[in-house]
């Protein structure tokens, strides 16, 4: 039987993030095999259930999942057991330890002295669309100076690959280590290779157009996808259109969605609010009026006798879902009293309003009933 994560790591269940890694550090120091050297075996047992236990807690889908289901339901995340490929801590590991001790209970070399991965620089583009727009999702497309692989060396920098050597001091690695060792710990730093900059290669007849760097300045254009129903503050991610490094991965490109305040609708999600005005003879008498949608013009048909602020449904008139479905369009009427009146209007309503029981000296008959 497994123990409890939360015992393992001596804190409650309501630990905080940084309650959790505090006491990950002070264990990991504990039990490191190192300093067991006497009871090493044992010792590796218990650092990896500390580490698997901070894996779990640390993140905040798995430690849910835990809380909700326990061992059974983390091992959804886990099929087989915990291993070191499933433990993405290794930094908090590097900051205790310097990098040096995986691979003498592995049995490989230790994954924080593999060569880090360089990913460029993100970048950000804002992108404005109206409601219309989003409603029926729109493919755009944008201009950016950004750092490219020079087109003519493909990005190593040489002229040919007969001008690229290896790096005589690092070995091709991009690396320089040093080992200092106290007690039974080892400690390992790394450092960029000074002679190569960390690209590992020496070349002695540089690309004339990228100056031997293997990035040049370019104007790209890019295919931005806005998918049907989107949202403002929506954040759209386009994976490696991002800057390029001189050795490593690109970055990523996002695109803040910006949608204006509509001068007809209002939106909660994917429903749709209007309000539309209508005149008195309308409300009493019935009426046909044509009021917008997002695909055009509509009509609406007002009954006989509606009140001011009742509202009529349109299904499916809505904003289009990210998942699917779509909302429904809520059009509220106010009734317009007209501020201006000819005199004959006016006589017309006093004639009205005598013929409905009550006139401008006689008390409402609402408020008759009242008092």
């Amino acid at each position: 039987m497994k123990k409890d994560y939360y015992e393992v790591l001596g804190v409650p269940r309501g630990a905080t993030d940084e309650e959790i890694k505090k006491s990950y550090r002070t264990l990991a120091r504990k039990h490191h095999p190192d300093m067991n050297p006497q009871n090493k075996k044992d010792a590796e047992e218990k650092f990896k259930e500390i580490s698997e236990a901070y894996e779990v807690l640390m993140d905040k889908d798995k430690r849910s999942h835990y809380d909700t289901y326990g061992h059974a339901g983390i091992n959804q995340e886990f099929p087989g057991g915990f291993s070191w490929n499933n433990f993405s801590h290794f930094d908090d590991l590097e900051d205790l330890f310097g990098g040096s001790i995986f691979d003498m209970f592995f049995g490989r070399e230790s994954p924080l002295r593999r060569e880090r991965v360089t990913k460029g620089r993100d970048l950000r583009i804002d992108l404005e669309l109206d409601l219309r727009e989003a409603a029926a999702g729109k493919e755009s497309h944008v201009n950016l100076n950004k750092n490219e692989r020079c087109p003519s060396c493909s990005g190593s920098g040489a002229t040919s690959s007969r001008d690229i050597k290896t790096c005589p001091q690092c070995g091709g690695s991009g690396i320089m280590r040093n080992a200092r060792s106290t007690g039974f710990m080892q400690f390992i730093t790394q450092t960029t290779c000074s002679k190569c900059g960390g690209t590992g290669k020496k070349i002695s007849n540089p690309c004339i157009e990228c100056r031997g760097t293997g990035i040049v300045r370019r104007k790209k254009k890019i295919s931005v996808k806005v998918p049907a129903g989107v949202e403002d503050g929506t954040t759209l991610k386009i994976t490696g259109e991002g800057e390029v490094p001189n050795k490593g991965i690109p970055g990523d490109l996002y695109v803040f969605i910006h949608i204006p305040e509509d001068k007809a609708f209002k939106r909660a999600g994917t429903e749709l609010f209007c309000e539309i005005p209508i005149e008195f003879p309308q409300a009493a008498l019935g009426a046909e009026i044509e009021i917008p949608t997002l695909n055009g013009r509509t009509i609406l048909r007002i009954p006989a006798g509606t009140q001011g602020g009742t509202e009529f449904r349109f299904r499916g008139e809505g904003m289009p879902g990210i998942r699917g479905g779509r909302g429904d369009l809520h059009v509220k009427v106010h009734v317009r009293v007209p501020t201006r009146l000819a005199e004959e209007q006016k006589r017309l309503l006093r004639e009205f309003a005598s013929s409905m029981g009550y006139s401008k000296a006689e008390e409402k008959p609402f408020f008759s009933k009242l008092f």
